[in-house]
């Protein structure tokens, strides 16, 4: 019994082995499905989000000084002897005066603004204004993050490329090796190329782990980005390819100077600047009011009735001129009216930062393109190159060291074509998010 537990127990732990296994390798992403996970889970744009969240509450307080103000006060009084409660009896010939130790007082004010000089208006539309820079600032962030996964995905990519191009350098150098060790067995070549031919496929199977690391380094940033267990296994769709991009450098400067939301908040700023000209010149105009009072009095804690009871309300209109303050008004104008000139400077400023991202990103991708032309007709000539040498290292007619080198050759010219097909997907998309496309 035992026996048949320690199989089944053992029959079991390979089945879950194997599903374990099939799930793992099923584990395929996507750049799409990447990019989704990423947005659903980045703490930087659920920050930038709250950020909306929150400009959007200013706004809404904005608003409120718009309405009337209603405020209340409950008193108590204590004193060290009894006063006079009341003052109504007192003028009646032989009436008793009311007096108490304890006094309680209730008031309450609805206050309405009439006129502000523009105030209000303006802090409401500087409110939002901020919305729609805070909106702006999310896009941005949006931008930023698919751009970081494309990044990602395409290093990903370009690691395991690498790692295919090492093992296949370690294939060639061992076919080559076991050559060599049959031409040294008959005494056809001497000790020194087995030496040589080890000592080359040491190095190559160093280069393989370096490069294996580097997948795997390259995958644990990528599930930090998607904010995933760093140790997560998946595997990426290869869509590494070269796709021409259709629009010439006008054409993506245009669609940059119209899309990129950073340009549009810029605007927003100025705006933003110009509605705080208005709140200082707001200083300039009188402001004016209507306000109503109630107030009630009594010795009861209740303030129902009591000896010397009272309660009264009145209304009142109130109008505040500003007629002298050592020109504290027109200095704040000043200092707002400069801000809007510096807010002006700054979106210039982007603009011509966007405009050099744009061409320094179109250029990159540019290079990067001629240089998969000429990869593409180096690894041609490589394995040609190296296939002829094999060929007449079989009939001693080229040395141990000329395939060697033509192994490397090969393994470099497809590094490079690899290298240059990476750097040509990384340019565009960076290109496109100096375009301010969210995704192509």
């Amino acid at each position: 019994m035992k026996a048949r537990s320690l199989i089944g127990f053992f029959l079991l732990a390979m089945v879950l082995t194997g599903v374990v296994q099939a799930q793992e390798s099923q584990a395929l992403l996507t750049l799409e499905e990447s990019i989704k996970i990423a947005m659903e889970r980045s703490l930087v744009l659920h920050s930038a989000a709250m950020g909306v969240v929150g400009s959007e509450f200013r706004r809404r307080e904005a608003i409120t000084n718009f309405l009337p103000q209603w405020t209340a006060q409950y008193s108590w009084t204590g004193y060290n002897t009894p006063i006079v409660v009341g003052v109504t009896q007192a003028a009646v010939p032989g009436a008793v005066v009311p007096t108490s130790r304890d006094i309680y007082n209730f008031n309450t004010t609805l206050s309405q603004p009439l006129f502000t000089g523009g105030l209000n208006l303006a802090n409401y539309r500087s409110s939002k204004l901020g919305v729609d820079i805070s909106k702006e600032g999310l896009e941005t962030a949006k931008r930023d993050l698919v751009l970081q996964v494309r990044v990602g995905y395409f290093t990903i990519l370009r690691a395991e490329k690498f790692l295919a191009v090492a093992e296949q350098q370690v294939k060639n150098f061992e076919a080559q090796l076991e050559v060599t060790k049959a031409f040294f067995d008959v005494g056809i070549v001497p000790k020194n190329d087995v030496l040589q031919g080890e000592v080359n496929l040491a190095n190559a199977r160093q280069q393989m782990v370096k490069a294996a690391n580097d997948v795997a380094t390259a995958k644990a940033s990528f599930n930090i980005l998607l904010r995933r267990e760093v140790n997560t296994p998946f595997e990426v769709v290869d869509i590494l390819a070269h796709r021409a991009f259709p629009l010439s450098f006008e054409q993506s400067l245009d669609e940059a100077y119209r899309v990129r939301p950073e340009i549009r908040a810029a605007q927003l700023s100025v705006e933003q600047a110009k509605e705080s000209v208005k709140i200082a010149r707001a200083g300039f105009f009188p402001t004016i009011s209507l306000t109503g009072y109630y107030t009630r009095f009594s010795d009861n804690v209740d303030m129902s009735g009591g000896v010397g009871f009272s309660d009264r309300w009145w209304v009142q209109g109130l109008a505040s001129f500003p007629l002298w303050n050592w020109g504290n008004t027109s200095f704040k104008v000043g200092e707002n009216k400069v801000k809007v000139t510096q807010a002006e400077d700054s979106k210039n400023q982007l603009i011509d930062a966007i405009t050099l991202e744009v061409k320094s990103d179109y250029l990159n991708m540019q290079v990067a393109e001629k240089n998969i032309t000429t990869s593409e007709k180096a690894i041609e000539q490589a394995e040609e190159n190296l296939r002829m040498f094999e060929e007449r290292y079989r009939y001693q007619v080229a040395t141990q060291t000329d395939v060697l080198i033509a192994v490397t050759l090969l393994a470099q010219a497809r590094t490079n074509y690899y290298g240059a097909l990476s750097d040509f997907n990384v340019a565009k998309a960076q290109l496109e998010r100096s375009m301010g496309r969210m995704y192509p």
